[in-house]
């Protein structure tokens, strides 16, 4: 799991260097292998390649008769490379994946569990200016029925 926001910068070739911070929070079986994709929201997603190769996995048990399932794999799966991190460890980011989360100079990464999103400054910072007024209720919504929602599984 990764922890932290990081405030970095995008070099003019598209390159970000990792903080040391992530990178010693990276799983050893990833070897330093790393896949990059877009996010739900206008923001990138870098995910450890054994994280990643368990969600497609899981894409690859999904029902693909049906053309919601289809048309999920397609979106979620549009732009995903595969980086490789250099010496310096910097990363190289797809010139699409730039335009699509609108990334300049200042980004912001921030942990988000098993996956690091990539944001520019300007969208994270717009975005955590909406934060719920009742943030207690939000939590709620979201973990406060962990028992129900197992029950239901079960």
């Amino acid at each position: 799991m990764f922890l932290g926001e990081f405030e970095c910068k995008l070099d003019a070739k598209g390159r970000i260097i990792l903080p040391s911070v992530l990178r010693k929070q990276l799983p050893q079986e990833a070897a330093e292998r790393l896949v990059v994709n877009r996010g739900f929201e206008k923001c990138l997603v870098i995910y450890p390649k054994n994280e990643w190769d368990l969600i497609t996995t899981e894409l690859a048990k999904q029902n693909s008769y049906n053309a919601r399932t289809r048309e999920f794999i397609r979106y979620f799966t549009r732009g995903a490379t595969e980086l490789v991190m250099d010496n310096a460890g910097r990363i190289l980011v797809p010139k699409p994946l730039q335009g699509y989360a609108a990334l300049k100079t200042e980004i912001i990464l921030s942990s988000q569990l098993n996956k690091i999103e990539i944001w520019s400054k300007e969208s994270y910072d717009r975005l955590l200016s909406n934060e719920p007024e009742d943030f207690a209720r939000l939590a709620e919504e979201v973990m406060g029925n962990k028992d129900k929602d197992r029950r239901q599984n079960d």
